[in-house]
């Protein structure tokens, strides 16, 4: 686990080769086909040394959500283990590790008539007066949520509206979990958030230098996609795609794509810092690899 540029898949590829893990993708831009430059999916010659599962599994136009992705997770978990293999989770989705581990609250089923309502009224007032209610009735909630996340505020305002009760409160009740393995947790991030800026700043660039604008060019281009997606709303894809509209200049979707992936990374490390039975290891740290292996290996049955 970790933020965005820490490292991650680097070192879970080396983990690879050392340990029999095959690794299972905790990420929910990877999950879409096509977006491949922008969220920093595994080269082909990653791929080949280190699969990835849960990578390429939906259309930009499809949602997926956390249930989803514990169905999916656990499956190919239970595979992984009928061989004999070590299931490596590896991404920075932190509402997916939190619905693995956990399990999903019974939240009510969506009522269409109070959606449209709440878009109506974002439609009038703008997203940050709906986020600024949300604040009202669930701070934790609203402090997890981006004001630019229109599909989870209005979730959390419509399961606020239907239940009387704030979406944090239901997420903190106790849920029929049951997993049948133990869980190790390994969090690799940088101690000085500087050096997490520049290296930010650094992917971002690269990003583009190898077709990112293209490649969302490409996706712009289909017809059937909209800024509102949650493929969309990828951070670095609303920005570009932003640019595309003419909303902004070039040098604007720059500054704008790594002030957002800053952001993202500072909620990241929100949600780390309340996960328990972790171990944190230093991201910059050249004895990373041979500290994490030890680390696991005192941590086995």
């Amino acid at each position: 686990m970790g933020p965005t540029a820490s490292g991650k898949t680097e070192l879970a590829v080396q983990l690879v080769q050392e340990l029999p893990c095959d690794i299972i993708s905790v990420d929910s831009a990877l999950v879409y086909r096509g977006m491949d430059i922008g969220t920093a999916k595994p080269d082909a010659d990653t791929l080949a040394i280190a699969p990835h599962r849960l990578i390429d599994i939906c259309d930009p136009s499809e949602a997926f959500s956390v249930s989803q992705f514990r169905d999916a997770a656990l499956k190919e978990i239970g595979e992984i283990q009928s061989r004999g293999r070590i299931p490596l989770l590896v991404g920075g989705t932190m509402l997916y590790y939190r619905g693995l581990e956990h399990g999903l609250s019974p939240l009510p089923s969506a009522d269409p008539e109070v959606r449209a309502r709440l878009e109506a009224e974002a439609e009038e007032l703008g997203w940050q007066s709906l986020h600024d209610r949300l604040a009202a009735v669930d701070p934790e909630a609203a402090a997890r949520i981006h004001v630019n996340d229109p599909q989870r505020i209005q979730r959390a305002l419509e399961v606020f509206e239907l239940t009387g009760e704030p979406m944090s409160v239901w997420f903190g009740r106790e849920t029929d979990n049951h997993l049948p393995f133990r869980i190790v947790k390994a969090v690799i991030a940088p101690e000085d958030r500087a050096v997490l800026h520049q290296r930010i700043e650094k992917r971002f660039h690269s990003m583009l230098d190898q077709g990112f604008v293209k490649e969302v060019e490409g996706l712009y281009q289909r017809g059937n996609l909209h800024s509102d997606l949650p493929s969309m709303r990828a951070v670095g894809y609303r920005q570009v795609w932003n640019y595309l509209a003419g909303a902004d200049d070039y040098a604007t979707m720059v500054e704008k794509g790594i002030i957002a992936t800053r952001q993202f990374a500072k909620r990241q490390f929100t949600w780390l810092r309340g996960e328990q039975e972790e171990c944190r290891f230093e991201a910059t740290d050249a004895e990373i690899l041979p500290k994490v292996l030890k680390y696991l290996a005192s941590s086995a049955i």
